[in-house]
């Protein structure tokens, strides 16, 4: 098992780390590696700008396709602004309660736009 270190400024291509176009190449980058059982670093240095919309689809849907303890021992980030760190903390938070009981989750979501 090796370490492969991701750098975020080179998937988005600058300082912003914003789109969920972007957000989806990493997470298939990341799936990629830990399937090969990398372990793997996010190095976010030089990123300036960094939203919900691009962590949900980057680090969210990770929970999707591994458990906590799993990630915890084979993610690792690095270079995060301290501004961002509560941002990633929440996304990560969310992503595990929705995928937890993703089913339960959507039927509530359903229902309460049903009752408009």
């Amino acid at each position: 098992m090796g370490q492969k270190t991701i750098s975020i400024f080179d998937v988005v291509g600058g300082k912003a780390a914003v789109s969920t176009e972007d957000g989806e190449r990493l997470f298939e980058t990341i799936s990629a590696f830990l399937e090969k059982d990398f372990d793997v670093v996010l190095d976010f240095a030089n990123i300036e700008t960094l939203i919900t919309t691009f962590l949900n689809a980057a680090i969210g849907q990770l929970y999707s396709k591994y458990d906590s303890p799993f990630l915890r021992k084979h993610l690792r980030v690095r270079g995060l602004q301290p501004e961002d760190r509560d941002r990633m903390i929440k996304t990560i938070e969310r992503a595990k309660e929705y995928f937890k009981d993703k089913e339960n989750t959507e039927k509530d979501i359903r229902e309460a736009f049903d009752d408009e």
